[in-house]
């Protein structure tokens, strides 16, 4: 009986002493988060009401973000922004968010400023984290312009009274109290880019593209340092090719442009999956120039990890 109650008290203490470890890790990640994110929004929250929208140019943004791609789920002919669209991960199934005008099952109650968070630190209204599904990693380098004119022109689209299906994800991935501790590992706002040509910005910021086409470590968190070069799964489920410098072989940029506007590849194959919507309802409704633009980057050696 000595023996036995002696290992408990040895398990007891090494439990105790684990849950202090971890509550210690998630204090001091909130506290890291907590501090990269008040003072990323305040920036923004001080300047945002100098800018007026335009719902015009916000829809090109759109376009130049993916956002109709992935808020619409044209498989099930869905209602434009109205989301359901399944992004699937080795963490389970995410779905695509309503960001229609409805102001309780999309957007439509938001301020600029509850924009701003979402898409820059990846909050809600209600202080809730998202989820790196919805990639404000990318987006929080976005111009602040490019996104006070997106939110006017969201304010624009049909108002739909119906929520996205809930996630499928499983425990602990289901436990949101842990993204914080996701953040201060892999996501920090305020550390911006410099000096970004605008075909790095393109890319980089709302393109996106480095969120499908780049490699994950176990945790979810993106390696930088073989940033585009292919990711073995991407949200349809299927393997997405890499499109930095060096696998672009043999691509000029007028076939980076064509296939930017209808999906052709270089050896003369039509693109798939959700590339497909990627395509029809982003890449393809921008302007040549524009095209051009983000060929030229990805063929550069700038793009070359």
């Amino acid at each position: 009986m000595t023996v036995l109650h002696q290992n408990t008290k040895k398990l007891t203490f090494v439990i105790g002493l684990a849950l202090l470890i971890i509550f210690g890790a998630c204090f001091y990640a909130y506290k890291i988060v907590t501090h990269r994110e008040t003072q990323r929004f305040d920036e923004l929250s001080a300047t945002s009401e100098r800018f007026i929208g335009d719902a015009v140019r916000g829809q090109y943004v759109a376009a130049m973000g993916g956002c109709i791609a992935c808020h619409t789920n044209h498989a099930e002919a869905g209602e434009l922004m109205a989301g359901g669209v399944p992004i699937k991960t080795p963490f389970g199934t995410f779905f695509s968010p309503n960001i229609t005008s409805h102001e309780i099952a999309g957007i439509g109650g938001w301020t600029v400023d509850d924009f701003l968070r979402a898409m820059v630190v990846g909050q809600s209204p209600t202080n809730q984290h998202y989820y790196p599904a919805f990639p404000y990693t990318s987006y929080s380098s976005m111009d602040i312009q490019d996104l006070v004119d997106l939110k006017t022109w969201l304010n624009t689209v049909a108002p739909i009274d119906e929520a996205a299906p809930l996630h499928q994800i499983g425990w602990p991935v289901s436990q949101r109290g842990a993204l914080p501790i996701w953040k201060a590992l892999f996501f920090d706002p305020t550390r911006q880019e410099a000096n970004l040509d605008r075909g790095a910005y393109l890319v980089e910021g709302p393109g996106h593209c480095v969120e499908c086409h780049s490699q994950r470590n176990i945790f979810g968190g993106l390696n930088n340092e073989r940033a585009l070069s292919g990711n073995s799964r991407g949200p349809d489920g299927e393997s997405v090719p890499g499109i930095a410098n060096k696998d672009l072989s043999g691509w000029t940029v007028e076939d980076l442009e064509l296939f930017l506007e209808v999906g052709v590849t270089a050896s003369g194959d039509f693109t798939g999956g959700h590339m497909v919507d990627v395509i029809d309802y982003g890449t393809g409704l921008l302007t040549s120039e524009v095209r051009s633009l983000i060929a030229n980057y990805l063929l550069s050696n700038k793009n070359n990890p």
